[in-house]
């Protein structure tokens, strides 16, 4: 199967001469273009300081990431089971059972 061109009309092709003749103005002055890469090369360089690569960690190391989700987990389900406990305990107040609140204060004199 052949694909027949079609030939762009006269405004698209001066459109894309002019569009290849103009030169982009940092580009144009050669004192511009080394001014621009000093720069680029002076945030690099910032960039890398502020944020220094990790150190090569051990293959069977967790990553940072998944240590900080265990530790988040870890206190969510202590902070859940001290929770569990006081409203059990709680309950068990309110309904005139002798609950043992240990290690938490009561609020009621």
């Amino acid at each position: 199967m052949t694909v027949e061109r079609r030939t762009p009309p006269e405004c698209y092709r001066r459109a894309i001469d002019a569009h290849r003749q103009a030169a982009r103005p940092s580009l144009a002055d050669l004192g511009i273009a080394e001014a621009v890469e000093r720069q680029t090369a002076a945030m690099r360089e910032l960039s890398r300081r502020a944020f220094p690569e990790p150190d090569v960690v051990a293959d069977d190391a967790p990553a940072p990431i998944k240590a900080a989700r265990f530790l988040h987990r870890r206190q969510a389900a202590a902070t859940q089971e001290t929770a569990l406990r006081r409203a059990r305990a709680e309950r068990a107040a309110q309904h005139g059972g002798s609950a043992r609140l240990t290690g938490i204060a009561s609020t009621r004199p």
